[in-house]
């Protein structure tokens, strides 16, 4: 998955809509694939993990390579009626999938057991949703221009940032839920051996 990943990136790097806004928008993308590349050996999370995870990267770099308000998703946009181009608020709740590698990580480390770090993965997204947003603010301000508006890409929508940081923990109950279906699936399974 790394490797497809990677040539998915290179391919997608190689003539993006605006390079400043790929530039700014790559940059997570490029830290979260780094930070799973390097710590792969010392703990490995599960394929569900690790599928979880890449969704998010995928869907993010294609984000980067038109500007997320740009991404031809007009097929979602007439189907559903929309007024704007929601790739972005799918992008979000794909970033609160992120919980599910969490609780695994501090279970499986014996740093807490599943509630508390259940809680601790949805808070763990939560201030991620809203660091992000300050992030996208604080750049759009400094930048201005053209490149400043896309990288916010509020698409005129005064409670953009809002609806994002609710999207972020839509994702977050969804994998947490995902979480413990499968733990109490796995539970069962003990008990019937």
């Amino acid at each position: 998955m790394a490797v497809i990943f990677l040539i998915f990136f290179i391919l997608l790097g190689l003539n993006p809509i605006d390079r400043s806004v790929w530039i700014v928008e790559v940059i997570p993308v490029v830290a979260v694939y780094l930070l799973l590349i390097s710590t792969y050996k010392s703990f490995r999370f599960s394929n569900l993990s690790y599928t979880l995870m890449s969704l998010w990267l995928f869907w993010h770099t294609i984000g980067g390579h038109y500007t997320f308000a740009n991404v031809p998703f007009d097929f979602i946009t007439e189907l559903f009626h929309f007024e704007r181009n929601h790739f972005d608020r799918i992008g979000h709740i794909v970033v609160g999938f992120y919980a599910y590698p969490m609780v695994e990580f501090l279970v499986r480390k014996h740093y807490t057991n599943k509630i508390i770090a259940s809680f601790f993965g949805l808070f763990f997204i939560m201030s991620i949703a809203a660091s992000y947003e300050i992030i996208e603010w604080a750049y759009a301000v400094i930048e201005g221009g053209n490149t400043g508006i896309e990288f916010l890409g509020s698409q005129g929508d005064i409670w953009d940032a809002q609806k994002d940081m609710l999207a972020d923990t839509v994702g977050a109950i969804i994998a947490l839920g995902l979480f413990w279906f499968i733990d109490l699936k796995k539970e069962k399974n003990n008990d019937t051996h």
